[in-house]
């Protein structure tokens, strides 16, 4: 297995980011982007000029941040973005994006997480 030299390991790895923009995902599921200004030994993040995107079929739109500073246990994963590759998606703005984002759930009911009791099994 080939390693960078210097090898390194974990969060440290991140510090080859600084100044870079770079996509967060967060334990919750945001999506943020902005530029890695800082990281400490807790993979502790701050950016800058950040964005959460936020997704729906083919569509995204951007809504400012500023400035953060992400807490390492929320990070659930990081990279560098290149703005070059090519997407298939459209950025809306907020209100196009709202339309929708409520035309999809109509369109696809999100799925319930209650259990189906026994009588409601028997039932289907």
């Amino acid at each position: 297995m080939d390693l960078p030299d210097p090898y390194l390991p974990g969060a440290i790895s991140l510090f080859e980011q600084l100044d870079k923009k770079l996509l967060v995902v967060l334990r919750d599921g945001r999506k943020l982007i902005g530029f890695l200004r800082s990281i400490d030994q807790f993979a502790n993040l701050i950016l800058e000029d950040v964005v959460e995107r936020t997704f729906v079929d083919k569509f995204f739109c951007e809504t400012s941040q500023g400035f953060m500073l992400i807490r390492g246990e929320n990070v659930e994963l990081a990279g560098e973005i290149d703005d070059n590759i090519p997407t298939n998606l459209t950025q809306v703005s907020p209100e196009e994006f709202r339309m929708i984002e409520d035309d999809f759930l109509a369109r696809n009911p999100p799925k319930s997480l209650k259990r189906p009791t026994a009588a409601e099994e028997h039932e289907a």
